[in-house]
């Protein structure tokens, strides 16, 4: 699917490209990636910054591009997600890892389970790759 075809499904809508927007949108998931890093910190709470992290990365890299998920639709950070291989390239063996984080928070958020440090690890350098790879990227492409 082409991010032409989501707008028209409505999972997208368009948005102007704002650079200062971007850069702000990867500066603080720079720092949400810098509190994940935090071993002071609950596990949780470090997995949720890192992932934070992403879905920030993951909407820089779609408004690069001159759209944004529609928020009043449920399922916008699956769009976010799944978008990164069109927006950023990831193959589609990081976007099923990035999804299964996706879960593991909605697990943590809603049902109350615990993150292990093995994920709060995987989710941290899930991030900084994904940070490394749109910095090259939405350099470049603007």
């Amino acid at each position: 699917m082409s991010l032409a075809n989501l707008l028209k499904i409505g999972q997208l809508k368009e948005h102007p490209v704002d650079a200062a927007e971007i850069a702000r949108l990867l500066t603080a998931a720079e720092r949400g990636l810098a509190d994940a890093r935090a071993t002071t910190i609950s596990p949780e709470t470090r997995f949720d910054a890192a992932y934070r992290a992403i879905t920030q990365i993951g909407l820089a890299a779609l408004m690069a591009q001159g759209y944004r998920p529609d928020t009043n639709r449920p399922g916008h950070h699956v769009t976010i997600i799944q978008t990164l291989a069109l927006t950023l390239g990831v193959e589609g063996r990081r976007v099923t890892v990035l999804d299964t984080l996706r879960r593991k928070r909605n697990l943590a958020d809603y049902s109350g389970e615990d993150i292990d440090e093995a994920s709060v690890t995987e989710c941290i350098e899930q991030a900084e790759r994904l940070l490394r790879e749109a910095r090259g990227r939405i350099g470049k492409s603007r």
